[in-house]
């Protein structure tokens, strides 16, 4: 399941730059009203037509306490382990914000790309991860189980961030995308790793709090990896290295690896 929610999501990442690119050729403000508006027709999708999983003895009753960023995250701290694949999601998340906060800017200062190959490159990557989360999670998983998945997407991750980071030329860059595309195992079967942990009716509290750990990360995210780009390209910077956000975001996953290593040791 989580394999084709990441199917969606790569889905999402090829068509989204490419309608918002032809919607701001039109008019800069267009592609935002088109997303509000898909936002809009998506929740509606799910008030009336998305049917709910749980049968009504199994559901829990609704308490403001618990609905909020806050009052969620009270549920990743009720077991050990799922505190600490929590930790592991958060430091994975923030790493991912190098990629949309950098990107664009690391690749026309070190590449001199132009919103076309920023584009192409952009698509490439969403293909890659569509091919990843369709067909080669399933096959992994049933190889290495998720414990092992979740390893591998995290090394994966993290060689294909040092590969951005060290890459002189555009076409060493692309070398790194199909490593980096594997990252996408490790998401899903974190995801199952994490289902296991909570009862049936706790389910939806725990993709809230997930989300909420993941927008933690997308607030500090674009500060850490914009000023660490902004210093390694300055004029006080030790040694030029344009490439410094992606080698702490591999740094990072290599962390996560390392804390996820530990917490599914103490849980055997």
């Amino acid at each position: 399941m989580f394999g084709k929610v990441g199917v969606a999501f790569g889905a999402g990442f090829v068509l989204g730059p490419a309608i918002g690119g032809l919607l701001g050729g039109l008019d800069p403000r267009l592609p935002f009203w088109a997303a509000a508006g898909l936002s809009l027709a998506n929740a509606i999708y799910g008030l009336l037509i998305l049917p709910e999983s749980l049968p009504h003895d199994r559901r829990s009753p609704f308490r403001w306490k618990s609905a909020n960023p806050i009052g969620a995250l009270h549920l990743l701290r009720s077991d050990r382990v799922l505190a600490g694949l929590s930790v592991v999601n958060f430091i994975a998340q923030l790493a991912h914000v190098v990629l949309p906060s950098t990107f664009v800017l690391y690749a026309t200062y070190r590449y001199g790309w132009d919103a076309a190959a920023v584009g192409f490159t952009l698509a490439t990557v969403g293909i890659c991860a569509m091919v990843v989360q369709g067909a080669g999670i399933e096959p992994i998983v049933a190889r290495l189980g998720e414990r092992g998945a979740l390893m591998l997407g995290l090394a994966c991750g993290a060689a294909g961030f040092l590969i951005f980071g060290v890459a002189s030329t555009g076409l060493l860059f692309w070398l790194g995308i199909p490593v980096m595309s594997l990252w996408g195992v490790s998401g899903a079967a974190l995801q199952a790793l994490n289902t296991r942990l909570v009862a049936p009716e706790q389910q939806g509290q725990l993709q809230g709090a997930t989300n909420s750990v993941q927008s933690l990360s997308q607030l500090l995210g674009p500060f850490l990896f914009t000023l660490t780009f902004a210093y390694f390209i300055g004029r006080d910077a030790p040694a030029k290295l344009p490439g410094a956000p992606f080698l702490l975001a591999g740094a990072l996953l290599l962390l996560a690896l390392v804390v996820a290593v530990k917490t599914l040791a103490q849980s055997r």
